[in-house]
């Protein structure tokens, strides 16, 4: 079980690091276009300091930190050149870990939204 949770902890830190790479991938030039949109709104979404779907709401809350980063980061990873990810990696070892303010915004307009709407619905019932 230990060793389990220890290859769990490990996936995980690999993880925050690749958001890092994928922050300083998003703003490279030599990465190609499509990688490009692909790590910008991965890291985006991961570094944001709230959520799109808050973590207090049952099964849900954990489903974008489970499925919807990961599954991002490995498709970035696959879209970056082998080469070029391992220097983003690299200087990503020894950065802190950027905050995404677009990416707040945007979602904090996404539920701003939602709610006007819900709010539109049934007021016009």
């Amino acid at each position: 079980m230990k060793r389990w949770l220890d290859g769990l902890k490990g996936w995980a830190r690999s993880v925050k690091r690749d958001v890092v790479a994928l922050w300083i991938a998003a703003r490279d030039r030599r990465t190609p276009l499509a990688a490009k949109l692909v790590a910008g709104a991965t890291a985006a979404y991961a570094l944001s300091p709230i959520d799109l779907i808050p973590d207090f709401i049952p099964v849900l809350g954990y489903l974008d930190d489970l499925l919807i980063v990961p599954l991002g980061v490995v498709l970035a990873v696959r879209l970056i050149p082998p080469d070029l990810m391992a220097l983003f990696r690299q200087t990503a070892q020894g950065r802190a870990r950027p905050r995404s303010l677009i990416a707040l915004i945007v979602i904090v307009l996404l539920w701003t939204l939602l709610g006007v709407y819900l709010g539109a619905l049934v007021l016009n019932r």
